[in-house]
């Protein structure tokens, strides 16, 4: 990954988001690094993945819709009630737009961090996990990290996205079909 496109999406980022949801993204990137470096994955395409996977977390709900349908993807009821959701699709656009990120790999990671998707790559799960583990999250301690960082990348996906699915229950949240349809899949692997 280009060094200098990171510190292009790293400033971007800086600009457009609040300092509590930068100082999130690169706990995420630094994760993501992690975890890449850990499953033999770029650690740099990590970091990059991470650093720009909220860049669109704050922008007005009809910004967002309005990249996210670029993606020609269609658009559930629970993202259009809740915009703010297609932020990791509206992200993968600006990147792909306004930045030329051509790796699939990497706009996949950033499109699907939300919700996950059944055949992700191994860079999506890295920045899925790496997105809800990271340290700054309350419920994530050091021997926590250790935990996580001993998992297989399969493993740990499937943990994070059940512990993830079962907050959003414990809190009567609406969970995404694609959330509930992927660990179903992955439950029955």
């Amino acid at each position: 990954m280009d060094a200098q496109l990171t510190e292009r999406v790293r400033k971007y980022a800086l600009a457009m988001v609040s300092q509590s949801r930068y100082e999130h993204s690169v706990r995420v990137a630094q994760t993501a690094e992690k975890l890449c470096g850990i499953h033999g994955l770029d650690p740099q395409r990590g970091y990059f993945a991470g650093i720009a996977h909220d860049i669109c977390k704050e922008m007005k709900g009809p910004l967002v819709l309005s990249l996210a349908a670029l993606d020609g993807g269609p658009v559930s009821k629970l993202e259009e009630d809740k915009p703010s959701l297609l932020h990791g699709r509206a992200a993968a656009t600006v990147l792909r737009k306004d930045f030329s990120v051509e790796d699939e790999d990497i706009l996949e990671a950033v499109r699907l961090h939300t919700f996950g998707a059944l055949d992700m790559g191994n860079l999506s799960k890295v920045l899925y996990v790496a997105d809800k583990i990271e340290p700054g999250r309350s419920h994530v301690t050091a021997a926590y990290l250790d935990r996580a960082y001993a998992m297989g990348l399969d493993e740990v996906f499937l943990f994070v996205l059940k512990e993830n699915v079962g907050y959003l229950r414990a809190r009567g949240k609406k969970i995404a079909p694609a959330s509930l349809q992927l660990l179903s899949f992955l439950e029955k692997k």
